[in-house]
Parts: C-alpha cells; structure tokens; sequence
C-alpha cells in the first residue's frame, strides 16, 4: 500500500472519529426551531449563542464543584497511591503477588455496584450529598490504578539511588520523599490525569451520592437540561464543550508524560 494512500485512509478515519465532536459543537449553536430540520445542517447557518449564555448563567457552579472534586481526588489518589506504589515496588512486603492481583480484581468491578455499596455506607454515616463524600468515591476507582503504574514506574528506578541515600542516613520515608517521587514524575503526571478525568466526567458515583446535595458535579448540571417534555440541546452541547476543554488542554499538555509513565517498566534491561 502506498504511503498517500495511508494518508488518505488515516484522513477519513480520523475525521469519522473526530465527526461527534463537531457535531457537538455545531449543535451547540444550532436554534430550537432548526433542531428538527429534515435534513439537518451541516452548519449553523443562523447560530445562536444561548445555550453558552445559559452555560455562563447557570453552570458556572457545577464546573466549580466538579474542578474540586476532580483536585480533592487527584490529591488523595496520590496520597494514597504512591506510597503504596514504592512499598510493592521497593519494600517489597510478603503478599505483593496477591495484593497486585487484588488490585487488578478491583478494576474490574462495575461502578454501579461500588456506587449501591457507598449509597449504603453514607447513608449509615450522615455523608449523602457532599463533595468530601464524592472524592472519596471517585478516589476507589483512581487508586488500585495509581498503584499499579507507581509500582511498575518504581521498580525500574535503580535500587542503588535508595542505598545510597539510605548510607547517608535518610530513613525510607525521606528517600521516598525526596529521592523515589522526583524522578517518578512521568507517573505522578499521568496518576494525577486519569483521576482527575475519571473524577471529572464521572455519572454513577455524583447521581447516586450526591443527586440531592447543594453542590453538584457538571454531569448533573447537563443532565438537569434533560426533561420529560423538554430537552435543551443547544445548552446541552454548548455545556458539554465548555466541559471538554479542561480535559482536552491537560490531555495535550501531559501527552508525553502519559505515554512515558504508562508504558514504564514495559521493557527490562
């Protein structure tokens, strides 16, 4: 196959791929009296800028909520993750094996379930309806993955960079701290991207911990446009890709730090 060939082939794939996201912003613009329109236009011809004057009159708080559930759960992803990362990768306890395997386990339990198991314990606990509460939800999900990418990136840093802080008297925390977590930075950038987006664009855990808190996520907000007689797409858009961009500035951002920490410890010497 030629090269131009591939190129045009990659053209049309991506554009296949890329096609809902355009089409999500022309919607965006689109009126309520030309959503309907049999055929539908490819552009908005006479575009409106209400659904981002709504965005701007009413969503402002969601995206607030959801930008500190997002940092609450980054900050105690990696509280937790790391530390545990550098106790499997470098202390290695008795049971690493299992408690890796345990971790894979976890990733594969539906949030649906995790989320009636939390609904049960918060109900118990007075902690329905806060952002703490959501944090330490969305924090389930991004940890055993944290741990594992902590626990692959540090197994490859070289063991003599420990032994010769510990010869110089630093205990294990002060080298974990000041040797192990500056040169794990790869891994702390891409730990800290996908709690962050997982925290962000997450549905399960804010509609069934906080659906009736004062404070809720964005996905709340986008779903509260949606009504039995009444859907307001052009808001629903316009909120949508004012909710894409965070994520897709941190993607383009932390890219090759992701790359990096996700395939660390890949590839043996």
């Amino acid at each position: 196959m030629s090269r131009p060939l591939k190129t045009g082939i990659g053209v049309v794939l991506t554009a296949i791929m890329l096609f809902p996201i355009y089409w999500m912003i022309n919607v965006s613009f689109t009126k309520d009296t030309d959503m309907r329109a049999d055929p539908p236009h490819l552009f908005p011809l006479h575009g409106t800028l209400e659904g981002y004057r709504a965005v701007f009159e009413q969503q402002m708080p969601y995206l607030g909520t959801s930008l500190i559930v997002g940092l609450g759960t980054v900050a105690l992803t990696l509280a937790l993750a790391a530390p545990a990362g550098f106790a499997l990768a470098k202390l290695r306890p008795r049971g690493t094996g299992v408690l890796n395997f345990v971790l894979l386990i976890a990733q594969m339990i539906p949030g649906v379930i995790m989320a009636m198991g939390f609904y049960a314990i918060y109900l118990r606990l007075g902690v329905l309806n806060s952002v703490p509460g959501l944090i330490l939800a969305d924090s389930t999900i991004a940890v055993p993955f944290g741990v594992l990418i902590f626990t692959a990136f540090m197994s490859g840093i070289p063991d003599e960079l420990m032994s010769a802080a510990m010869i110089d008297g630093a205990s294990r925390w002060r080298t974990f701290r000041s040797v192990i977590l500056p040169v794990s930075r790869n891994a702390i950038v891409t730990v800290s991207l996908f709690a962050f987006l997982w925290a962000w664009s997450d549905f399960v855990f804010a509609t069934t911990l906080d659906g009736g808190g004062t404070h809720q996520p964005i996905t709340l907000g986008i779903y509260h446009y949606i009504g039995n007689n009444n859907q307001q797409w052009n808001a629903i858009m316009a909120t949508a890709v004012i909710a894409s961009i965070p994520a897709t500035l941190l993607l383009i951002l932390a890219q090759r730090y992701v790359a990096a920490g996700v395939t660390a410890g890949a590839v043996k010497d």
